[in-house]
């Protein structure tokens, strides 16, 4: 990965005349820009996914992923009690296509539709267009905090990889934050990586115990804002039965490492080269995740191969090719293949849940 990119987009320049006003701009600053400024923020003036966009997302690949994320949903809300009345909740849910395979494939769980109040949590205003015409019944919120009360259900699947992190390096056995700054000695100004000079000694207790004690010139990254929803999620499990899924590529365990990369036009990108036309994403460390909600029991993340086996994505493969032709049926496999193998996503996409303290395990754990 390069370390600088010249400013080539609006918000590129607008970042750089930030910078040039105020100083070096954070990572996490940098990243929520470059995702979700008003006016020029990737997610919020496109749609991201599939051909069009810059990545393709696992319900996009198949309709087997969000069956049986819906199907795990009515197991556990059978395990929670089977409250009459609930909140059916995803999180980054693109184009509303993993809740509506969910919802379709439960319809005929009895009384399952009938106390779900499906809600879908998301900012972009492009993609609430294509949510509410694939999910007609769902209402929009802005945020977890938003939820209406009482027992809570949660799927989010590649949400927690597009949320800003924090960089910190170390430098002479203390951390310093990486920056994003402005090459001011050449002709057209280029932004580019730096560490500040200052060290944060307060920081470090917010780097998982694990990375604490890194070695010299090492990268720790922290996301602040996906451990804040994290301990949101698990106070409200203990105001009300509940359980959450999480499917993301990332780290089983804390581990050091520069993780954060771009992705335009369906390429690896700069990072630093395309702000606002490029996702960025970093990954996610669910041991992090984990250690958040203290209040909630957790479950180890098993890899995505694994956990779909284990609800049956085989058997419901081979049933769906039972009713396709030839080429429906090579579509199916060539889905398969890319969501269990291990080469592909089966192995890099992780699977952790959490359950209010006292309910049974959910499936696939």
């Amino acid at each position: 990965m390069n370390n600088t990119g010249s400013p080539n987009t609006k918000l590129a320049r607008i970042i750089a005349d930030d910078i040039s006003a105020h100083g070096p701009m954070s990572v996490e600053t940098f990243m929520n820009a470059c995702l979700a400024h008003p006016e020029h923020g990737y997610y919020l003036t496109r749609d991201p996914l599939g051909t069009k966009g810059d990545f393709t997302t696992a319900p996009e690949i198949s309709q087997m992923f969000g069956e049986l994320l819906g199907l795990w949903a009515a197991d556990m809300w059978i395990k929670l009690g089977s409250p009459g009345k609930f909140v059916l909740a995803e999180l980054g849910p693109g184009r509303g296509t993993l809740m509506a395979d969910a919802v379709r494939a439960t319809a005929r769980v009895a009384g399952f539709a009938k106390a779900a109040h499906i809600a879908l949590v998301e900012t972009s205003p492009v993609l609430k267009s294509a949510q509410q015409k694939n999910v007609p019944l769902a209402t929009h919120y802005t945020n977890v905090n938003d939820l209406p009360d009482g027992p809570l259900i949660i799927l989010a699947n590649e949400f927690f990889d597009a949320l800003p992190i924090r960089q910190y390096v170390k430098q002479n056995g203390q951390w310093f934050e990486r920056a994003v700054t402005v090459a001011s000695n050449e002709a057209t100004p280029h932004l580019q990586f730096q560490f500040t000079t200052l060290p944060l000694p307060v920081e470090t207790r917010h780097l998982p115990p694990a990375v604490q004690h890194a070695s010299e010139g090492e990268i720790a990254e922290t996301c602040p804002i996906a451990t804040d929803i994290a301990r949101t999620i698990a106070t409200r499990f203990e105001q009300a039965p509940g359980a959450a899924l999480f499917v993301d590529y990332g780290h089983a365990h804390s581990a050091t490492g520069d993780t954060l990369q771009a992705l335009h036009q369906h390429k690896y990108a700069d990072v630093l080269e395309h702000p606002g036309e490029a996702d960025l994403t970093a990954h996610v460390d669910f041991e992090a995740l984990a250690h958040a909600m203290p209040q909630a029991r957790t479950y180890a993340p098993i890899t995505q191969a694994v956990f779909l086996k284990s609800l049956g994505i085989e058997v419901r493969a081979d049933f769906l090719k039972a009713n396709a032709d030839k080429a429906q049926a090579h579509e199916i496999d060539a889905a398969l293949t890319r969501l269990i193998n291990p080469d592909q996503m089966g192995q890099l996409f992780k699977v952790m849940a959490a359950t209010s303290i006292g309910a049974t395990a959910p499936a696939g754990f």
